[in-house]
């Protein structure tokens, strides 16, 4: 366990909640993408069900600190690397985001035609449930990262979980404009798509004792954001490429929300 980074419990505070902020970036893009396949009924109710699952995990973690650290001791030797449980964990959730976020690119591209809420109520509660399992074995892997960093910055628990919950609530005031803004922009959409790909290889990595400074992933995808911002500027007249699943139905749904 890192010595903590101030003994200054509110600086410790505040740095640790902006810290939390950030790592909550590729859980607002996961749920946004996985929602957007959601009737617009029942996005609103399984985004805040995801956010309010990632914090309760969290804290969870926190108070079984000791059975965090356990998952640092050694389980098995292979490649002439040592493998513990948390490698294990990360790797498994770095592999199962690298091959969600290329399925999704497929979907989005090249998929075969659905919209959102058609083929039934039971259809309707079954995506809900497939979409919360997927959120909540990711909010796991990210929760590991987010409860390490706070127990390396910070020392007493109160301010650890002080700065989840605000994280958290900064993610539901601005989960929805975000995911409404990934929705309505098809690059936008692929370029977090391609992020979650991104974080899936760093996890990966560290599975394997590779660790990869995760600025250097938030930079990039900053810079790509930057350029497709410009972008929409510039080219203020567009037409979207047309992305799978349900997008006419999605724009609809919008246009009306906006009248109404």
């Amino acid at each position: 366990m890192q010595a903590p980074a101030d003994s200054n419990p509110v600086v410790a505070l505040i740095t640790l909640t902006a810290m939390e902020i950030v790592l909550g970036v590729d859980n607002i893009v996961f749920i946004a993408i996985l929602v957007g396949r959601l009737p617009a009924s029942s996005r609103e109710k399984v985004r805040k069900l995801g956010i309010g699952l990632a914090l309760v995990i969290r804290i969870g973690l926190l108070f079984a600190l000791s059975w965090l650290m356990g998952l640092t001791k050694p389980l098995f030797e292979l490649m002439d690397h040592t493998f513990s449980g948390r490698d294990l964990i990360l790797l498994g959730g770095g592999l199962f985001l690298v091959g969600k976020a290329s399925h999704e690119m497929h979907a989005k591209l090249e998929g075969p035609e659905s919209v959102p809420g058609h083929g039934g109520k039971a259809a309707a509660n079954a995506a809900v449930g497939s979409i919360l399992a997927q959120i909540l074995v990711l909010d796991i892997v990210f929760s590991l990262d987010s409860v390490i960093t706070a127990v390396g910055m910070a020392s007493q628990l109160w301010v650890m979980v002080t700065a989840m919950v605000i994280s958290v609530l900064v993610m539901l005031v601005f989960a929805k404009a975000i995911g409404d803004f990934v929705d309505r922009h098809p690059t936008v959409k692929i370029l977090a798509l391609s992020f979650l790909l991104l974080i899936g290889v760093m996890l990966v990595a560290e599975g394997f004792g590779q660790h990869i400074n995760k600025g250097y992933i938030y930079a990039a995808m900053a810079f790509a954001l930057l350029v497709e911002l410009l972008n929409m500027r510039v080219r203020k007249v567009s037409t979207p490429v047309h992305l799978h699943p349900g997008t006419e139905q999605r724009v609809a749904e919008q246009l009306s929300e906006k009248k109404g």
